[in-house]
């Protein structure tokens, strides 16, 4: 990574971020965010290496991006992506996989629209009950089980059918989230042994790992058929959560349309809790 994009990112965090957040006054401001000399008295440098570092004139050491993390306060997801530019491997390198407030929240407030959450390595980590409605996600006692990436190339799934276009697409959008990940936890041994998995079992996963595929539109299309013989067709949209590194991916219906009608049937029939915890992370 150049130090071009990292000193972009960090004028982008120093603008977007609060006074207030980092404990300093407000008062009447000409700028937006905090000055460069804010930035330089809370990580403990000089104002012109901060510009230098925002100009990409100048690397930062390691702990110049842990200093410029702390000073301020961003979340893990982002102090990620600090150190992904500027090519070191985080503190700990694990992906995070913890169920926040949000995305607990997210999959409270729309109980008609299957969703589910996962983590930055493709492995869901919760549902809502519409989802578990869909009743497609069935278990076969692998270690990868929950994960989207390995049932998609290794152990499709039965009661789910996309068109070759769709199914490219799909393809295609995984290949992009896993190599994105694995450039910011590289040294996350689970995520290492999942991209190693799908790179030996799958001819197909392999040759999308050397030479990707563009991703124009993180969603795709696809049928979901149901233990009573209907199918229902939704397209996802794959969202992010903020501050957590997780992901959260939408099914939803054209409105009006007759997969809007079966997808209430559907979800209008199912039981259970709100938000279901779920998810295996690999081996160990």
């Amino acid at each position: 990574m150049g130090g071009q994009e990292f000193g972009v990112a960090v004028r982008q965090l120093r603008e977007s971020t609060a006074p207030a957040t980092v404990g300093l006054p407000v008062g009447d401001r000409r700028v937006r965010g905090l000055r460069r000399e804010e930035l330089a008295d809370l990580a403990g440098m000089s104002a012109d290496y901060v510009r230098r570092l925002e100009q990409g004139r100048s690397h930062p050491s390691a702990g110049v991006v842990n200093a410029i993390a702390r000073a301020l306060r961003i979340g893990r997801a982002e102090y990620e992506r600090l150190c992904a530019l500027a090519g070191y491997a985080a503190a700990d390198g694990q992906v995070p996989n913890e169920v926040g407030p949000g995305a607990t929240r997210l999959l409270e407030r729309f109980p008609d629209t299957p969703m589910f959450v996962s983590d930055a390595a493709m492995n869901v980590v919760a549902v809502n009950s519409a989802f578990m409605a869909l009743k497609h996600w069935n278990l076969t006692g692998h270690p990868w089980d929950w994960n989207v990436a390995w049932r998609t190339f290794c152990n499709p799934f039965e009661h789910f059918r996309q068109s070759d276009v769709d199914a490219s697409d799909h393809e295609a959008i995984l290949v992009a989230q896993l190599r994105s990940t694995l450039l910011r936890y590289p040294a996350d041994a689970s995520l290492a042994a999942l991209v190693d998995e799908l790179r030996t079992r799958s001819p197909l996963f392999d040759s999308l790992w050397r030479t990707p595929r563009p991703v124009a539109a993180y969603e795709s299309s696809a049928a979901f058929v149901h233990p009573d013989g209907q199918a229902v067709t939704l397209v996802g949209s794959l969202l992010a959560v903020p501050g957590d590194d997780l992901a959260a991916l939408m099914l939803t219906a054209a409105p009006g349309s007759a997969d809007a009608a079966r997808l209430a049937e559907v979800v209008g029939a199912a039981a259970g809790p709100a938000v279901v915890r779920v998810g295996q992370l690999g081996p160990g």
